[in-house]
């Protein structure tokens, strides 16, 4: 008797363009593998899959799938032993994409995922922006108020880590000012069309891409922004903290805290947080 055959989904994250982005690792395995496909755009993946010579069932899956009609995608797994190729639009790893339930659940059942390579922003960008890429923390997209990006950047104010994001260029400028005002003045890069024909790489500090928008230029496509992690050490928490106690001889908890913060390019959490402290006698 023959080995059973492993009942499988692969995922196969496919750039939103270029078929030629298209690794061979990829072409081989879901042509061998996955005679079922699913996509967020069949329109865009039927073109993708005749172009590659490919023939298979394609089945649209996207935010308005269902938690049945996820149950049919693995129940076809299930009972006929093939496999299913899930392909993200959007790139790796499932960005702004429903996949990771389809996941989730096949995990559950048992079933076996096969991650096939395919194109990703992230990475690449890290390679060119010169910033510390031993701990990043990659935050995904921003939301699209200013009030919203801002409550998000002082969550992360205090992360140790490069911080990275996904922002069109229509809100870059804005972006990089919600940024500024939150983390102070730090290290930052964009880069855009990354491993394309019109890859294009920036970079600056936080204060300088907010005084000045032509320092963004005037990028086009999707745009990944990375900004430095935060640079604390003895002496400048200490020279925070002497800046504090004698402002707020003078000045209330917050203002002091705003006064300190402009002046030491720190983040305006950050010495809010220590004005809090310092006045509690918790330092």
């Amino acid at each position: 008797m023959g080995r059973p055959r492993k009942r499988r989904a692969c995922i196969w994250f496919r750039p939103r363009s270029a078929i030629c982005a298209t690794s061979p690792c990829a072409r081989a395995t879901c042509w061998l593998a996955a005679p079922r496909w699913c996509a967020r755009i069949s329109r865009v993946t039927g073109r993708l899959l005749q172009s590659l010579g490919i023939t298979a069932k394609l089945v649209v899956y996207n935010d308005h799938s269902t938690e049945s009609e996820r149950d049919a995608l693995l129940k076809w797994i299930e009972e006929d032993g093939a496999s299913l190729a899930l392909v993200s639009d959007a790139g790796t790893p499932l960005l702004s994409d429903p996949g990771y339930k389809l996941v989730h659940l096949a995990l559950a059942r048992g079933l076996s995922v096969v991650p096939v390579p395919g194109a990703n922003a992230l990475l690449p960008a890290l390679q060119l922006a010169g910033l510390p890429c031993d701990r990043f923390l990659f935050a995904g997209f921003l939301p699209h108020k200013s009030a919203a990006r801002r409550t998000v950047f002082a969550e992360l104010a205090s992360v140790p880590a490069t911080l990275v994001f996904y922002e069109s260029p229509q809100r870059l400028h804005d972006c990089v000012c919600d940024a500024h005002a939150v983390l102070g003045d730090r290290p930052a890069a964009t880069a855009r069309e990354l491993t394309k024909m019109y890859e294009e790489s920036r970079r600056f500090t936080l204060a300088a891409g907010a005084a000045d928008e032509c320092l963004l230029g005037t990028m086009k496509g999707e745009i990944v922004l990375l900004v430095g992690p935060p640079v604390e050490s003895r002496a400048g928490l200490e020279d925070i903290d002497t800046a504090l106690r004698r402002a707020m001889e003078t000045l209330s908890i917050r203002d002091a805290a705003a006064h300190v913060a402009t002046a030491t390019g720190a983040p305006k959490k950050q010495v809010y947080d220590r004005a809090l402290r310092l006045k509690n006698g918790d330092d």
